[in-house]
């Protein structure tokens, strides 16, 4: 009998999770190793919002996003579960109502709202807002919830989780699938960091059930309930890989929003506070190739929970032999010029 191919997955984010989910289900023999003694803070995974609403990201976003987002929500809810399937509520202020309008022309699979339609979904928003878009085939999940399932599901169907490993002393397998985010930058010269700042809020007086997106022209943001009152709201995006406190201008606008979607917000609890730094590339597209015994899974920006999946598939695909599309040799071909 073969011996089942052996892969090593350098990271213990929500693309390495992943992808060794992927590799197990088709069969190798699967280590996991991440520096950090556990799963938590040190992943930028652990700061995410959580949402799977690819039509939504497709208003700023390119068309692979979309397209390579469609599935990520069966997806999570057969390796991880915990997926909530309410849609995305998108909303403006009535002097801000050009917003809607504007977001509704650069998406689609919408439906558009009245006011007594956003009333009938989301009672605590009543007679707030005259306007908005219903993605009713969005959803969310918890994040952290989510890659814990994942660890635990991994390491019952037998993979090997070291925690505390750093990449020099991961197992040579048949393959090395590195999931590093920004510390692939000594492979990776174009992968730059994204600053993204998130608050968790616990409001009593509030029961939203769907993830709310409130359009700005300066800072739109949005509201994923999490349960018992909790309320992740984020996210600025600033060009930096830095992790230092929040600033206290991006914390009053965040505030600020959250107050202009409901005034109950500005009595909420202020639970945690959250930075990340997300690896992207310029075009902000992820990637995935692989190049000898490497197989690089990378420059997920801010789509991490929605794109992983998919990524998750193609690594393994390549792990298994599967040859490389022109887009994927170009991305090898960028990587080396950059070097």
């Amino acid at each position: 009998m073969r011996a089942p191919l052996t892969a090593t997955v350098i990271g213990a984010g929500v693309a390495g999770l992943a992808c060794a989910t992927e590799l197990l289900k088709r069969g190798a023999a699967v280590t996991v190793v991440e520096r950090a003694p556990d799963l938590g803070p040190a992943s930028c995974s652990w700061w995410a919002g959580g949402m799977l609403a690819p039509w939504c990201e497709g208003e700023s976003a390119e068309e692979a996003v979309v397209r390579l987002g469609r599935r990520a929500a069966a997806w999570w809810e057969e390796h991880a579960g915990g997926v909530v399937r309410r849609g995305t509520l998108v909303v403006a202020p009535a002097r801000d109502a050009g917003e809607v309008k504007r977001f509704a022309r650069r998406t689609e699979n919408f439906e558009a709202l009245d006011g007594a339609a956003i009333d009938a979904l989301e009672p605590d928003l009543a007679g707030r807002f005259r306007s908005g878009l219903l993605f009713r085939d969005e959803a969310h999940l918890d994040p952290r919830a989510a890659i814990r399932t994942l660890a635990e599901r991994l390491a019952a169907g037998g993979a090997l989780l070291r925690f505390g490993t750093e990449a020099t002393e991961a197992p040579k397998g048949d393959v090395i699938v590195d999931c590093r985010g920004l510390a692939a930058r000594d492979r990776l010269a174009d992968l730059r960091g994204v600053r993204g700042e998130m608050l968790v809020l616990r409001s009593r007086e509030l029961a939203l059930t769907r993830t709310i997106r409130l359009l700005h022209p300066r800072l739109a943001i949005y509201v994923v309930p999490r349960g018992e009152g909790f309320y992740m709201l984020g996210a600025t995006t600033i060009e930096s890989a830095s992790r230092s406190p929040v600033s206290a201008r991006s914390l009053m606008e965040l505030l600020s929003a959250a107050y202009a979607l409901h005034p109950a917000f500005g009595e909420a609890e202020v639970v945690e506070i959250g930075v990340d730094a997300r690896p992207a590339f310029p075009d902000n597209l992820p990637r995935v190739w692989r190049d000898g015994k490497r197989i690089f899974v990378n420059g997920l920006y801010r789509h991490g929970f929605l794109l992983a999946p998919a990524l998750a598939e193609r690594a393994a695909a390549l792990a298994f032999g599967a040859a490389e599309t022109e887009e994927e040799k170009d991305a090898d071909r960028l990587e080396r010029q950059a070097l």
